[in-house]
């Protein structure tokens, strides 16, 4: 592939492709299904890559609970395919009916609700092969989960927006789904009641596959999910609802509904900023004293992440989280940087974003 330098935006078709055009263009910037736009909106005089033609299933091994795709595969794709063999990805990643990609799940590092109780995407990436700054083609972890060999280049790749190399092709694990699953939505007074059951409910004997929390009608609700099989749920749920005192029992599709609505993101205007900050349960109530409004957000993952619309210049948002010690990632909405409040990076990163973009052709980090 000859690259055409006076275009703003190409789709590379191999890996090849890509490594070419990393070695002949300067700055580049990379888009795989267009859900997370602050992410891949390209700055001024960078190339956009449109990962979209590194599309596919390369192998999946349903006895192994693992598969390999290439980086451009729509999540929703593969959700499609792991639901046959009864399977999924446990971290629930948000954005898949908005044409979110395997790859761009890694790049933003985000999970969803089921985050809490099996870990996040980094917890389930085995193995990379990626293109870093030179045109290199690099491989970290494996196809196999008991694979510890090499530099953890998969780790440190989820989060990275791209920053460190292109991703091609990706391998995670898997987990049985649940046959069903119940929620109970407990109707709270205020805040400190919300974050009075959280606490109690983190510190549980329940397998919580969800446990968010937000402001409601009501006052704020906090929504307890359990998944497994539909003989023992129903005793589950009750036990759980007269342990709380009170709430209301969701099930069937209007439970399922619920929670795909929570990762679409429908509870917020489609084109209000979006905004991913983690947080502790214990920095809540400072942080709601500084948010000082009606903001729409939900708390999410036991109290551990904020998802958080706003509506107001992206500098005060900045500006807030600094001021709480917190970091940001802005999703929607626009930006110098995607980065809010306490940056990340630190000697180590500079490090290795030296050795593998030492031209920054990716951007800096």
């Amino acid at each position: 592939m000859t690259p055409d330098l006076t275009q703003t935006t190409t789709q590379p078709a191999s890996i090849a492709d890509i490594q070419e055009l990393v070695r002949t263009v300067p700055r580049l910037h990379l888009r795989g299904g267009g859900s997370k736009p602050a992410l891949s909106t390209p700055p001024a005089g960078c190339l956009l890559l449109d990962l979209s033609r590194l599309s596919g299933l390369v192998d999946y091994e349903p006895a192994e609970f693992t598969f390999t795709a290439q980086a451009g595969t729509p999540v929703a794709q593969i959700q499609s395919i792991l639901a046959k063999g009864g399977q999924y990805l446990p971290f629930d990643p948000p954005l898949a009916q908005a044409g979110s990609t395997l790859g761009g799940v890694i790049a933003a590092g985000t999970s969803g609700a089921g985050r809490v109780r099996y870990g996040g995407v980094r917890d389930f990436l085995i193995g990379t092969r990626f293109v870093d700054g030179r045109g290199e083609l690099l491989r970290g972890g494996g196809k196999v989960v008991k694979n510890a060999a090499g530099f953890d280049y998969p780790k440190l790749l989820v989060g990275s927006l791209g920053r460190l190399g292109i991703l091609t092709e990706v391998t995670f694990k898997v987990f049985p789904e649940p046959p069903a699953y119940a929620t109970l939505a407990i109707h709270c007074a205020d805040l400190p009641a919300a974050l009075g059951h959280i606490t109690s409910l983190n510190r549980s004997k329940y397998d919580i596959n969800g446990l968010d929390f937000g402001p409601s009608e009501m006052g704020w609700t906090v929504w307890v999910r359990l998944g497994g099989f539909a003989a023992a749920l129903d005793d589950r749920m009750t036990t759980l609802r007269q342990q709380i005192g009170s709430g209301d029992i969701l099930t069937g599709d209007t439970e399922t509904d619920f929670w795909q609505s929570a990762v679409r993101f429908d509870w917020l205007a489609s084109d209000a900023a979006l905004v991913k900050v983690p947080v502790t349960p214990g920095r809540i109530t400072s942080l709601e004293g500084a948010l000082a409004s009606a903001f729409p957000r939900r708390y999410s993952v036991g109290g551990n992440l904020l998802w958080l619309g706003w509506d107001k210049p992206i500098s005060e948002l900045d500006s807030l989280l600094t001021s709480q010690g917190l970091s940001g990632l802005l999703l929607r909405g626009a930006a110098d940087s995607p980065w809010l409040g306490k940056r990340p990076g630190g000697a180590f990163l500079a490090r290795v974003k030296t050795a593998l973009d030492p031209d920054e052709k990716f951007g800096p980090i």
